[in-house]
């Protein structure tokens, strides 16, 4: 690896970790960068993930205090989001390289669209779930919910991108909680996905190891930096910032694997 990836790598990190601290969506920033620094489509996904995945365990415990006791639905919920991540890894290494390229830009983009209406997605929801607890509303059954559950955490195995809206959206029909409490929640179980897909990237070998620590690196110091940029960086400006990136990646990745 030369100089000039490095650089691109370690960039790269700074401004997802940034961008995650800000308002999420470091995918749309750090994937496109391990794809330009040349890692074959599976290798830059499995090493993208490898990267970033701190973030969630770091998110989790900053928030420890509003995670919801362990109950039997909690656990099912970890178990589900373990297992999930698992199974979706395995997809992904499955898949010959022709065949997981075909969806990239149909993933970026997807992800994109779902990073720009993230708060139509998740507050209405957050609005509906007060309202029925004042009506003493009744949770969707265990069953029901983890099989949701599953679908969105396979997603987070295979590819990742915009998972914490999706788990945002899904724990805000399924759990009448404050939305704090989702987000906790919500941190947690792309934790468990995180972890379980690493651990099968790491122990297929599909990581490539100096970009991956390169971005983590950068990953780091960008979170930390972001913890102080949001109390002066609006978050709106971020947003913004992320989803005109995120479309531009749709379009040039298209562009490559499309035509």
């Amino acid at each position: 690896m030369d100089i000039q990836t490095s650089l691109l790598l370690l960039a790269a990190g700074i401004a997802g970790g940034i961008i995650n601290a800000l308002a999420g969506g470091a995918t749309l920033i750090t994937f496109p960068a391990m794809l330009a620094a040349g890692l074959p489509a599976v290798i830059a996904n499995a090493s993208n993930a490898v990267a970033i995945s701190p973030g969630h365990l770091i998110a989790a415990l900053a928030d420890r205090g509003k995670l919801p006791p362990p109950t039997r639905r909690t656990i099912s919920f970890v178990l589900v989001a373990t297992l999930g991540g698992a199974i979706g890894a395995g997809v992904l290494l499955l898949l010959p390289e022709r065949l997981f390229v075909l969806p990239v830009p149909a993933l970026i983009g997807f992800a994109t669209l779902l990073f720009a209406f993230a708060p139509q997605i998740q507050t209405p929801q957050a609005k509906t779930w007060t309202i029925g607890q004042q009506k003493t509303a009744t949770l969707p059954s265990t069953a029901a919910s983890a099989a949701v559950l599953g679908l969105a955490c396979v997603y987070g195995g295979f590819f990742g991108a915009g998972l914490g809206v999706i788990l945002t959206a899904v724990l805000s029909v399924t759990e009448p909680n404050d939305i704090r409490t989702i987000k906790a929640l919500k941190n947690l179980l792309a934790t468990c996905v995180s972890l379980a897909a690493t651990l099968i990237f790491i122990a297929q070998g599909a990581v490539r190891w100096p970009e991956t620590l390169a971005m983590l690196l950068g990953a780091m110091a960008g979170g930390y930096a972001g913890g102080h940029l949001i109390r002066v960086l609006p978050a709106p400006v971020v947003r913004q910032f992320v989803i005109v990136a995120g479309a531009v990646m749709t379009a040039i990745y298209a562009a490559r694997y499309w035509f």
